[in-house]
C-alpha cells in the first residue's frame, strides 16, 4: 500500500461544491482507499491504497464526486516523497513563523513556459515567490487575498494548481508522516 496525500481545489468554499468530509471518506474507502484522515474542510486527505498511478486514481476520485455530488473538483494526489520535498526546498523558511503567510501552490506538472515576468510586475513589495518543478512557493505577508499575484499565478505558470497555506502543509505532513 502506498500513502497518497489528496488535495481538492474549489469545494466547499461560500456554499458551493459542498463535499463533507465524511462523504469524502467513504467516497474514498469505496474506491479501495486505508486509513483515510481528511484535514480541515477544503479537501485534503491522506490515506493508503494498493494503486501506483496517481493519476489514474485521481481520475476515478473526481468521477466518483461528480457521480455522488454533481461537481467535478479538481484531484491532485501526492506522493509523501513529494510532500516531503516540498517542504524541504522552501525557499522562505525564516516566513514559517507567520505559517499564513507562506503558501504552496501544487502544480500539475511542471510549467514548460511559465511567465515569471507578468508574476514579477504585479507583485506587492512585500511579496516574494519562487518557482521549483511542481511547487510555486509565495510569501504574502500582507495576506493572499490582497495579492493579485495569487490570483495570476495559475495562468501564468498554464498549469492547474492548488494552494495550501504552510500550517495546512505541515499538518497534513504529520499525518502522513504517522500512518508511514
Amino acid at each position: 500500500m502506498k500513502t497518497f496525500i489528496a488535495l481538492l481545489r474549489g469545494i466547499n468554499v461560500g456554499g458551493n461544491n459542498v463535499l463533507p468530509m465524511r462523504d469524502f471518506v467513504g467516497l474514498l474507502e469505496s474506491l479501495g482507499s486505508r486509513d483515510v484522515r481528511t484535514y480541515i474542510q477544503s479537501g485534503n486527505a491522506v490515506f493508503s491504497h494498493k494503486e501506483n498511478n496517481a493519476a489514474a486514481l485521481a481520475n476515478r476520485i473526481r468521477a466518483k464526486i461528480k457521480q455522488g455530488h454533481g461537481f467535478e473538483p479538481h484531484v491532485l494526489l501526492l506522493a509523501l516523497k513529494d510532500m516531503q520535498k516540498a517542504i524541504a526546498e522552501n525557499p522562505f523558511p525564516e516566513a514559517e513563523a507567520e505559517p499564513k503567510s507562506l503558501h504552496l501552490f501544487f502544480l500539475d506538472s511542471t510549467p514548460s513556459n511559465p511567465d515569471l515576468k507578468t508574476l514579477e510586475s504585479i507583485q506587492r513589495d512585500s511579496e516574494r515567490f519562487r518557482l521549483t518543478d511542481t511547487v510555486f512557493y509565495l510569501h504574502a505577508p500582507d495576506g493572499i487575498g490582497k495579492s493579485k499575484l495569487a490570483a495570476r499565478v495559475e495562468k501564468s505558470l498554464g498549469v492547474a494548481a492548488t494552494a495550501r497555506n504552510w500550517r495546512t502543509v505541515c499538518e497534513i505532513m504529520a499525518m502522513a508522516q504517522h500512518r508511514a
